[in-house]
């Protein structure tokens, strides 16, 4: 899959944007890290919730950066992730993988059961998003740089 065929599918669309706005999703991925990385004490469930929404910002920093967004509604979250495979590639398949594995995981935290994400797989989720920013961080430089 590329690109285009995410847009002949609806599942994002092209949009203008500029490094503010690309930097603008680093920053709330940051906030992200740093409240999960505070919530992690007292709430695991949310702790993972917040460190996988530092990724999904992070991506939505690529769709940015590379002219799109996605489409409203239901899906964005798959999408996000495949936009991320496409994006980064076949080098960051193990990486592609755990946010995938994680977007699964938070859905089940927010929307059918609580108290499942241990100690461990909270700090785990944190490292990987932690490591994830930095990703996208590199990928993006020459973007960021220039604002």
């Amino acid at each position: 899959m590329d690109y285009q065929e995410l847009i002949s599918k609806g599942l994002i669309k092209p949009f203008k944007t500029s490094p503010s706005q690309i930097r603008s999703r680093i920053d709330l991925a940051k906030r992200d890290i740093k409240t999960a990385r505070a919530t992690m004490a007292h709430d695991r469930d949310w702790a993972f919730g917040i460190a996988y929404n530092a990724i999904l910002q992070a991506t939505r920093a690529l769709m940015f950066a590379k002219g799109f967004r996605p489409r409203a509604g239901e899906g964005q979250h798959k999408v996000a992730v495949q936009f991320a495979e496409m994006t980064l590639g076949e080098k960051f398949q193990d990486e592609i993988h755990i946010f995938d594995k994680m977007r699964s995981k938070r859905h089940r935290v927010i929307y059918d059961v609580s108290g499942i994400v241990s100690h461990a797989e909270a700090r785990q989720a944190f490292d990987f998003a932690v490591r994830f920013i930095e990703i996208v961080e590199k990928t993006l430089a020459d973007l960021l740089e220039s604002e």
